[in-house]
């Protein structure tokens, strides 16, 4: 039996998403035939190419024939004035993004070779207000890292093109998001798998028929780990259903293990025989068996399938079987990435900031130190579902040895924990194991910002090679991080935020605001203490993230506890997971968005740190309360804990 592994579009273009290697891993420690291949990225490939582009012009012209030149958007606009430019560039481009072609870089940075539209502007912009912001970024030698930055300004262009004018569900990293998230009906998904198909579909069509014809597989299992890959997935399951309609087709991961879990609707079965909700590997295992005689249909884990009822109507039976336990994660095994395109994966850099960059620029192997959370509290987080719940590790001798186990397979030395958060004292271990065994690596991941990282203990990690840490300020106001349970204050945060900057390990901080009960005066100061956090040193990158109650977490589980009331929802067939609330402080959280996104931006640029805090909103908002010394004051305490 083989098992053909697929990862529909669209996720990362710099490397690949790691559930089919990590399944494929598995599978093959179990005696399975397992192979696995990438559309996502082999999708993107095929439309940046300059026979792709002479279709694409085709497209536009004819969605476009009707408009007046000042009519049209302008990447499209620049995309017909600049085409012959595209077309020569694109597959050059693409190539130096790969790392095959170094060398044009000095041509990119010429400003002359690439065709500059709508992306561009940013660069045009911050050099109205700051000067060459380029030069500032880049300097003399930063060549490579500057054509980086121009060739995915390009990308970015073409993407716009694509979307704009001949397919408006291709996105980089979302394609056809908005028809997936948290939709409560699957009528827009289904029409949409009616209807006449794109050109990007009809690209991935045949990239899925070629796969089939190379690995003759007897099952496909297909990942969705995010809304924007449904659409794909389900693109996929078509295809192979059209091929050979009794291939048993599978689906699970992330987007389905939180929004399909009151799933009804019995047309998702049209394309596809199974879905499977939460840690992957037993349900799989499981349904492999049952395809092979050894289990019966009610040994089904966790898993969705189509049923009868006793007058012959079909329905959506669910079986959760917990009486099957999961595998331990000492037993999942180590990912394999045989079979994935790892030369082809593009190395972007998105904007001038590095630590945003290391989402985007580079082949990272990704690996979990544990499965689930081992906080598992906040109130924001989805605390009740599995992939957070249930918290297992499998030691740090055994993820030493699966490190070196990728790096002699891939030939890389960067890693990506995709952690909740990384779990202190496994990764203490971990970096000791790392430095007494000599496995000399890069790597980075997702923390707590707690009290447990010292001084010391943040300079054994840099030790070990951690490059970067990213972790949830969220907002910098003591009373809402404790109604969040997140068991930190914000002194605490800017004195392990500055132990991991003196360490020399880049951090980066997820805000939030919105959350039930905030002020505007609290959002203000939140603001000022994200300014003198930043000016200090503590972290480099941010993000202000607009708080969204989910049917998962404690705010949406028992709302009356954080004050607010949830709005009345529609019945849910298909996907179900954000839910809108009434707040009853009416604080305008839109408004004042866009002056946090504005302010951080300029912040993470060594920008605007003397400007008042009415400087960021177009509106008047209070004057911050706090005192202008606070960060300073905490830092000047900061005290090694390492015994504690």
């Amino acid at each position: 039996m083989t098992v053909l592994l697929m990862t529909p579009p669209m996720t990362q273009l710099n490397t690949p998403y790691p559930a089919t290697a990590y399944l494929t891993g598995f599978l093959r420690s179990r005696g399975y035939e397992a192979e696995q291949r990438d559309p996502a990225i082999e999708l993107f490939l095929e439309m940046m190419t300059a026979p792709a582009l002479d279709i694409i012009r085709q497209h536009v012209e004819a969605n476009f024939e009707h408009f007046e030149d000042d009519e049209l958007p302008d990447a499209i606009h620049n995309f017909l004035a600049e085409f012959d430019r595209y077309h020569l560039t694109v597959e050059s481009a693409i190539r130096f993004l790969q790392g095959k072609d170094p060398s044009l870089a000095l041509r990119i940075n010429s400003r002359r070779f690439l065709p500059e539209g709508p992306a561009f502007e940013a660069i045009a912009q911050m050099e109205a207000v700051s000067g060459d912001v380029l030069q500032a970024a880049f300097g003399n030698l930063g060549v490579q890292d500057k054509a980086k930055y121009l060739a995915t300004l390009f990308i970015n262009d073409l993407s716009s093109v694509i979307t704009q004018g001949v397919d408006p569900y291709f996105e980089v990293s979302r394609y056809g998001e908005q028809l997936a998230a948290a939709n409560p009906s699957f009528d827009n998904l289904y029409d949409t798998l009616m209807d006449e198909p794109t050109f990007s579909s009809e690209i991935l069509a045949q990239l899925v028929e070629h796969y089939l014809e190379e690995t003759q597989p007897s099952v496909v299992a297909l990942t969705v780990p995010f809304p924007g890959n449904m659409l794909g997935a389900l693109r996929i399951a078509q295809t192979c259903k059209a091929i050979n309609p009794e291939i048993p087709i599978i689906i699970g991961g992330g987007f389905i293990n939180t929004e399909l879990r009151a799933l009804k609707d019995p047309r998702v079965f049209e394309f596809i025989d199974f879905i499977c909700l939460d840690d992957g590997e037993r349900p799989l295992i499981t349904l492999l068996e049952y395809f092979q005689g050894q289990r019966e249909v009610d040994d089904l884990v966790r898993t969705y399938f189509l049923a009868e009822d006793d007058n012959g109507e079909p329905y959506v039976h669910f079986n959760e079987n917990p009486e099957l336990h999961d595998i331990p994660q000492v037993e999942v095994g180590a990912p394999i990435y045989d079979g994935l395109p790892l030369s082809e994966y593009l190395s972007l850099c998105e904007m001038l900031n590095p630590m945003h960059r290391i989402w985007s620029d580079g082949r990272w192997n990704k690996l979990t130190i544990a499965h689930g959370c081992y906080w598992r509290k906040c109130s924001f987080c989805d605390v009740s579902l599995d992939y957070i719940d249930r918290y297992d590790t499998a030691g740090a001798d055994i993820l030493v040895d699966r490190i070196e186990q990728l790096i002699e397979e891939t030939g890389q030395t960067g890693f990506h924990f995709v952690d909740e958060a990384l779990p202190p004292k496994t990764l203490f271990a971990f970096a000791k194991r790392l430095i007494e065994r000599n496995v000399v690596i890069s790597w980075w991941g997702n923390i707590r910002f707690e009290r447990t990282f010292s001084q010391a203990r943040c300079q054994l990690l840099a030790d070990s090679g951690c490059i970067a840490v990213s972790g949830g300020l969220e907002v910098a106001s003591d009373r809402l991080l404790k109604l969040m349970k997140k068991g930190v204050s914000v002194e605490r945060v800017a004195q392990v935020t500055k132990a991991f900057s003196d360490a020399g390990i880049m951090v980066h901080a997820y805000l939030m605001y919105g959350f039930p009960t905030q002020t505007e005066q609290e959002t203000v100061d939140s603001l000022e203490m994200v300014r003198q956090m930043m000016q200090q040193g503590c972290f480099q990158s941010a993000y202000w993230h607009r708080f969204v109650a989910t049917i998962h977490s404690p705010v949406g589980m028992n709302p009356e506890k954080f004050g607010i009331t949830l709005s009345d929802r529609p019945e849910v067939l298909f996907a179900e997971n954000d839910v809108d609330f009434s707040d009853p402080t009416g604080t305008d959280h839109e408004m004042l968005g866009e002056g946090l996104r504005k302010a951080i931006y300029n912040y993470m640029h060594g920008i605007g740190f003397d400007q008042p805090m009415s400087f960021w909103f177009e509106q008047g908002v209070a004057r911050t309360s706090m005192k202008k010394d606070l960060i300073s004051k905490a830092i000047s305490n900061l005290i090694d804990s390492s015994e504690e």
